[in-house]
């Protein structure tokens, strides 16, 4: 199988944020930054299905030359090569953007799977791969736990058997043909990190830098930052017991919205 994962390097969680004088977005060069977690799952992923099926593993990343060490990472941890769309202004991009921008890259890769974590862990839109489906003209499937490749039917067209999350812990099983595009719910798996010999063997690996295609410009934009405040309130309920346990599973529903 020819698979890509799409990976996205965010501020690490340990990081406390500092806002940039216009408050539209972080002090980038006071940040440091990690591989998202949701797709460290999906690298996990398509590198569990390489193993089983064969083939080869592509990672994908939009952004500025700083990305290079995650698509660094990412090859010590198992993958082959990495297609790099070098642009300084995707670090901060919407999803509609980063999408364009992995699309054009990738539309004549012939991709059998594409897998993308569920959602950053900034901005967390939880759209670049579903965008990407769309442009690329790919069925797609969201929140999946559990990936199947087969061939059920003996007939030499592999098809995808997948589990999706739901809500109220439901799950739904969907079949798919390939190619195909799936974003990867973390915990599916047990992630695995770079030995020694990975690091070293990725320095040889090629990573292949390309340019935005042109018309791949954000439909969103971010007018203002803050950082929550943290603030106290104490409120009396009063009345019988019962009646102020009924009051506050009334204020637990619609002003807290907790239950």
């Amino acid at each position: 199988m020819k698979i890509a994962v799409c990976i996205k390097q965010v501020p690490a969680r340990d990081w406390r944020p500092r806002l940039n004088e216009a408050r539209t977005w972080i002090r980038e060069a006071d940040a440091t930054y990690e591989m998202n977690e949701p797709d460290a799952y999906a690298l996990e992923e398509s590198l569990r299905l390489k193993e089983t099926h064969g083939g080869e593993v592509a990672v994908c990343s939009a952004g500025p030359a700083r990305v290079s060490h995650v698509l660094r990472e990412a090859l010590a941890r198992g993958a082959d090569r990495a297609i790099h769309v070098e642009d300084e202004a995707l670090g901060s991009a919407d999803g509609f953007a980063v999408a364009d921008a992995l699309a054009g890259v990738m539309k004549d890769e012939q991709f059998d799977l594409i897998l993308t974590g569920l959602q950053s862990d900034d901005q967390g839109l939880a759209q670049t791969g579903v965008v990407l489906a769309e442009r690329l003209g790919l069925p797609h499937a969201t929140i999946i736990m559990e990936v199947q490749v087969g061939d059920p039917a003996g007939s030499g067209d592999a098809r995808l058997r997948v589990k999706r999350e739901l809500e109220g812990g439901w799950f739904q099983w969907v079949a798919m043909p390939l190619p195909a595009v799936l974003t990867i719910q973390s915990g599916i798996n047990q992630l695995r990190y770079a030995t020694l010999k990975g690091i070293m063997a990725a320095k040889k690996k090629d990573i292949r830098r390309a340019t935005a295609p042109p018309g791949a410009a954000p439909l969103q934009k971010i007018v203002s930052l803050y950082v929550p405040e943290k603030t106290k309130k104490t409120e009396m309920i009063s009345g019988s017991p019962a009646e102020a346990a009924k009051e506050l599973v009334r204020k637990l529903r619609e002003e807290a919205r907790v239950i």
